[in-house]
C-alpha cells in the first residue's frame, strides 16, 4: 500500500514485481494444464529480458534511495539477463548461475525487507540499509 504514503518507486516496483510473478506462473503452469501452448524458449528469452530491462530502469531510480534496495534491483536486473541468456542459448551452465545468483539476490532482498521493518519498528538503525 505504498501509493497511501505517495510512494510511487515503492507502489510501481511491488505492483509489477506482483504481475511478474502471476504471469510467471501462468506461463508455467497452463501450458500443463492444457489450457495453453508452452512459451518457445525465444519467448521466455524475451520475457526475462523485458524485465530485465524494466529493472534496470528500476535500478537507475533506486541510485536515490539506499544501497541496500539498490543492491537488491542491481542483482535482480543481472538475475532477469542471465535468464534470458540461459533460454536463448540452452546453455545449463548459465542456468545454473543464475540459479545461485538468484539465491543470493533472495538473501539480500530478505535482508533489506527485513532491515527496513526493523528500523522504522524500533525508530532508529537496528540494521543498516546504507
Amino acid at each position: 500500500m505504498e501509493w497511501k504514503k505517495n510512494n510511487t518507486f515503492g507502489m510501481t516496483a511491488f505492483l509489477s514485481f506482483g504481475f511478474f510473478w502471476e504471469t510467471l506462473v501462468a506461463l508455467l503452469v497452463l501450458p500443463k494444464l492444457g489450457l495453453a501452448d508452452a512459451p518457445s524458449a525465444t519467448a521466455m528469452a524475451a520475457y526475462f529480458a523485458m524485465w530485465g530491462l524494466f529493472t534496470l530502469v528500476m535500478f537507475i531510480g533506486s541510485l536515490k534511495a539506499n544501497r541496500a534496495l539498490q543492491a537488491v534491483l542491481g542483482l535482480l536486473t543481472v538475475l532477469f539477463f542471465l535468464l534470458a541468456i540461459g533460454e536463448i542459448t540452452g546453455n545449463a551452465n548459465v542456468v545454473t548461475i543464475a540459479g545461485y545468483e538468484g539465491i543470493l539476490t533472495g538473501f539480500v532482498a530478505i535482508y533489506a525487507g527485513l532491515a527496513q521493518v526493523l528500523n522504522e519498528m524500533y525508530k532508529r538503525t537496528v540494521a543498516p540499509l546504507g
